[in-house]
C-alpha cells in the first residue's frame, strides 16, 4: 500500500508480524467512561475499542453520528498515564468514514468539558487528513513529545471522506506504552451522565457538556 503524508502504512501481514503488540493501550482504556458527543446510539462509542485482531469486525455496534450532522467528539480516558505514539482509525466504506482527525494538547488532551463550539475556535497542535482505511493497515503517528503522560484524549472528527451527512467509525486503536497505572488526583467534579433529553441534537453546537 502506498504511504500517505502524515501516516504510516503497514506493508506486511499485520497478524503474521503481530502488530497487536504495538497497539498495547487497548487494555488501558477506561471503557465504561468513554463518551461521545453527537453519537446516534448512546454508548455505541465504547464498541469501537476492541483488540487489534478484531479491528475489521464491524458486525457489532459501531459509532455513528446523528443524521445530517457528521461531526463527532470522542472522549477517551485511560486508567493511568500513557505515552501515545500513533492512532489507527477505521471508518465505514462508501465515503462514510471520517475525513479528518484534530487533536489539541492544550484543550483536547487531559480535558473533559468540551463541546463543538469550543473546539471549532481552537487551532489544533496536530491534525491528520484521514484516508480510506477499511483494511486497517494505516496508522497516524503523533508528535510523541506532545503526548507523554496523557490521562485522557478527546478526538474531534469534523467531517466525512465523501462529504456525507453522517460519519461511521468501526475501530479506534492507540499505539504506545503505559507509563503509570496510578491515576492522577481528580481535579474536576463530574456531573451525572447526560440524558438524551437534556442534550437535543439541535442544541449540540452551543451546548456545554461534561464528557467525564
Amino acid at each position: 500500500m502506498p504511504r500517505f503524508e502524515g501516516c504510516c502504512s503497514h506493508d506486511h501481514d499485520c497478524e503474521e508480524e503481530d502488530c497487536s503488540t504495538s497497539y498495547s493501550l487497548y487494555k488501558n482504556i477506561d471503557t465504561p467512561r468513554v463518551r461521545c458527543l453527537n453519537e446516534l446510539e448512546e454508548g455505541s462509542c465504547q464498541a469501537v475499542f476492541k483488540p487489534w485482531h478484531a479491528r475489521l469486525d464491524s458486525s457489532g455496534p459501531n459509532l455513528r453520528s446523528q443524521e445530517d450532522d457528521p461531526e463527532l467528539l470522542l472522549y477517551v480516558p485511560f486508567d493511568g498515564a500513557v505515552s501515545l505514539k500513533a492512532i489507527c482509525v477505521i471508518g465505514a466504506p462508501d465515503g462514510r468514514g471520517p475525513a479528518k482527525l484534530r487533536v489539541n494538547r492544550r484543550v483536547y488532551v487531559n480535558r473533559e468539558d468540551l463541546d463543538f463550539g469550543m473546539v471549532a475556535d481552537l487551532q489544533p497542535i496536530q491534525e491528520w487528513d484521514l484516508v480510506d482505511n477499511t483494511a486497517g493497515v494505516v496508522d497516524y503517528p503523533t508528535q510523541a513529545s506532545k503526548f507523554n503522560g496523557v490521562h485522557s484524549l478527546t478526538l474531534h472528527f469534523p467531517e466525512t471522506l465523501g462529504g456525507g451527512d453522517a460519519t461511521q467509525i468501526n475501530f479506534v486503536g492507540f499505539k504506545g506504552t503505559c507509563v503509570s497505572r496510578d491515576r492522577r488526583a481528580v481535579e474536576a467534579v463530574y456531573e451525572t451522565k447526560p440524558m438524551p433529553s437534556d442534550h437535543k441534537v439541535a442544541d449540540l453546537a452551543g451546548a456545554a457538556w461534561r464528557l467525564g
